[in-house]
């Protein structure tokens, strides 16, 4: 087909055309981080200059054959993972962060979704005011195209997933893109971090709105609640979009999207739109790529796992069980050859802190709810059991062995829909994660890479040759 193109036409394809409408920023955040990237770039400038050549790290034929597991090879600003401190957002605790970050209204007690998305963007902990104004500039971009809309409601009602409908509905938002527009226009690569800035908050404040017709138009046939109103906040907001008007609800949403919002940038999704940010394709291409990611059972869809598997449970010892019968259905899982969903962790060796904040959350409001119940159990006698069997490093549960349940409580029985609500937090840590590597101007990413021969050729067989010639 393309031979028969006429010039006139192909020329045409080479140049989309994006978006007219203009944003600026009017919360105060990208002018404070205007101030603040500048020394930090220094910093970095220094520390390369003055110890480039240090080994931070060694790599072994193990890592290269487990997806590069524990190997420190990335700079992700944002958060960092500590096998037993568990996930610091820019080096503090979710339990710090709980105390410390603003919350809505006079008597909130989870934070903002404002407060972490200005707090992760900058490192700083914001104002009450300063929240409150980066509230207001995300509600007025939070409309989305009608092309968008329209794609939204012909994913759903063809059945596909909603997660690919989340990854379809955000790349078509790339026409929004000033990143991409700018860079066609020509822009200095230290001002690359400013277009960024403005596709990241553009994206984060349109996420409720791509996120509320996905779930109303496959759930709900189409019904969605008011538009946003300017007195509400971020979390609020999307929920009476999509139908939910339980304060306490609220209170739970804004939680989950704290414990969501990053992981630090070896997780596939972080890492995937890292990557593919590298090679500058802008923050709706980058962020799709990581989505797609998301969608794999091994990440993302790991909570809509735990839902099935306890609700197996469930339907096998009933309202009246003993330990005992939870035992027996858990070594049942392990000798069938399966995983514990919601169990285990690559990094972490201990309970995951996004689990015990959730069970805290639960035992706080509704500690007789049968399936939390349930699951709490589970988790009285599982760990000793991986420990039993011995395969499991981490034998602690993680974020998703609670966080459907959470929901379930509060009537979102949706669990398709789950993931989708898992991307729509992990947006905040992975447009961080964006500006910072454009602001730093960190390279495109391409490591080497090897076969199974040339590892046999350059390490097995050296190292028999080392020890049959006697070298010590």
């Amino acid at each position: 087909m393309l031979s028969k193109l006429r010039p006139s036409n192909f020329l045409k394809l080479q140049k989309p055309s994006y978006s007219t409408e203009v944003y600026s920023d009017n919360s105060g955040l990208k002018e404070r981080m205007n101030e603040l990237i500048p020394s930090r770039r220094a910093e970095v400038k220094k520390i390369r200059k003055e110890f480039g050549d240090k080994v931070i790290d060694s790599v072994t034929i193990d890592q290269v054959y487990t997806g590069m597991r524990s190997l420190k090879a990335i700079v992700w600003e944002p958060s960092i993972l500590d096998a037993e401190s568990g996930i610091l957002y820019q080096g503090h605790s979710i339990a710090d962060l709980q105390q410390k970050l603003p919350k809505f209204g006079s008597d909130g007690e989870q934070p903002m979704a404002e407060s972490l998305v200005w707090f992760l963007f900058s490192g700083e902990i914001p104002t009450k005011e300063q929240a409150l104004s980066l509230q207001k500039e995300l509600c007025s971009r939070a409309h989305i195209p009608e092309y968008t809309k329209k794609l939204i409601e012909e994913l759903s009602r063809s059945g596909v997933h909603p997660m690919t409908q989340l990854i379809c509905a955000v790349s078509s938002l790339q026409a929004q893109s000033q990143f991409a527009k700018k860079y066609i226009e020509g822009i200095h690569k230290n001002d690359l971090w400013i277009h960024t800035f403005e596709d990241a908050i553009t994206l984060i404040a349109k996420m409720p709105e791509v996120c509320a017709r996905i779930y109303a138009n496959t759930f709900k046939n189409g019904v969605l609640g008011p538009l946003a109103d300017p007195s509400l906040d971020y979390v609020a907001n999307f929920m009476r979009r999509i139908g939910y008007k339980d304060q306490r609800f609220d209170e739970y949403m804004r939680l989950y999207m704290m414990i969501h919002a990053d992981h630090e940038g070896g997780n596939v999704s972080a890492h995937t739109s890292h990557v593919v940010g590298s090679a500058y394709a802008d923050p709706f291409l980058s962020f799709t790529a990581g989505m797609c990611g998301l969608a794999g059972p091994l990440h993302g869809l790991a909570n809509q796992e735990v839902i099935r598997w306890v609700k197996g449970v469930q339907k096998k010892v009933g309202s009246d069980y003993s330990l005992e019968q939870i035992k027996e259905c858990v070594w049942e899982t392990l000798n069938s050859g399966k995983v514990v969903p919601g169990y285990g962790h690559a990094v972490l060796r201990r309970v995951d802190p996004r689990y015990t904040s959730q069970q805290q959350f639960a035992l706080k409001y509704f500690p007789d709810d049968p399936f939390f119940k349930l699951i709490d159990d589970i988790y009285k006698v599982t760990p000793d059991i991986l420990k039993q069997h011995g395969k499991t490093k981490n034998p602690w549960p993680n974020v998703d062995a609670h966080s459907g349940c959470m929901l379930m409580h509060y009537g979102l029985m949706e669990f398709e829909y789950y993931t989708v609500l898992f991307g729509f937090s992990r947006a905040f840590g992975i447009m961080s994660g964006l500006i910072w590597d454009r602001a730093l101007g960190l390279s495109i990413e391409r490591p080497k890479s090897v076969n199974t021969e040339w590892i046999k050729e350059n390490v097995v067989n050296l190292a028999n040759r080392t020890a049959t010639s006697g070298v010590c």
